[in-house]
């Protein structure tokens, strides 16, 4: 039997292995050469790739990216819990709505950035329509700026949170905000002391889903930032295309997986759960 299970485990374990393993390896070692005088890598091998991650610059953009993710996941989470309780208690046609939250992967994640980019810019349907009303007689900066980004992170990454809740909200069961009340309980009483903790594995599934991607963003800083906003993927991008400093782009690359593997760890020994 247990030949049998690996048997079924190795096309599985071949792949991990090829497209994970291999090149992580291969960022290790780049990670420990030398930049090209042209780009690329070279020997010998060093460690300054690695010190340069602890200069104050780099640890600030990584502050900043946790702080835009964080942001990016609570608002996430805000807007996704009532969405998804309205889905779960929604009969017949949760199927309907549930299309409707995933609707937009049908279209490319660039194409709906760059949707957003004509609607925010100075020229775009939301100034242009409060001028036309007279509410505002100068553009409003809507482009460029943290907000942008945060906006386009939360409209990219929403359904990420919202499936999660919906599939855990769905199991529970309404008879308890009853009892609840019944046994006088008012109804956001009953949300914070009933609801959101029999929901909170559907939210911490929904947070990490939104949060880990949000923290390696780089085209929605990019394009709605304007290069005014460097966070952690913008970076590492550019160390790989406009620097060509391959070696530090793979020392800054694996150092924030590894960060990121530690928080996950610490967030699942907390909880008591199993890691493997």
């Amino acid at each position: 039997m247990r030949r049998l299970r690996l048997l079924f485990l190795l096309p599985t374990a071949s792949i991990l292995l090829l497209l994970f393993a291999v090149p992580l390896g291969i960022l290790l070692v780049y990670s420990c050469m030398t930049r090209g005088a042209y780009g690329g890598t070279m020997p010998p091998f060093t460690g300054e790739n690695w010190l340069r991650v602890l200069d104050p610059l780099y640890v600030g953009i990584v502050g900043r990216s946790f702080l835009v993710a964080g942001v990016s996941t609570l608002i996430c989470i805000v807007l996704g819990f009532p969405l998804a309780l309205f889905i779960s208690r929604s009969g017949a046609r949760k199927n309907l709505y549930l299309s409707l939250v995933m609707l937009p992967f049908w279209t490319s994640f660039l194409v709906r950035t760059y949707a957003w980019m004509f609607l925010l810019r100075d020229t775009g349907l939301i100034n242009t329509t409060l001028q036309s009303v007279g509410l505002i007689r100068e553009p409003l900066p809507l482009l460029y700026n943290w907000w942008a980004v945060i906006l386009g992170l939360v409209y990219g990454y929403l359904p990420f949170m919202v499936l999660p809740l919906f599939s855990t909200l769905e199991r529970l069961d309404p008879s308890l905000m009853e009892a609840a009340g019944d046994l006088g309980a008012r109804p956001f009483q009953g949300l914070l002391r009933v609801m959101l903790p029999l929901a909170a594995p559907g939210i911490r599934a929904g947070a990490i889903l939104v949060f880990i991607p949000c923290l390696g963003a780089y085209l929605t800083p990019d394009l709605l930032g304007g290069g005014r906003t460097i966070l952690i993927g913008t970076l590492i991008q550019n160390q790989f295309s406009n620097s060509r400093d391959w070696p530090f782009g793979s020392a800054i690359s694996l150092g924030m997986m590894a960060l990121v593997m530690v928080l996950l760890w610490i967030q699942v020994r907390r909880k008591g759960e199993p890691l493997l």
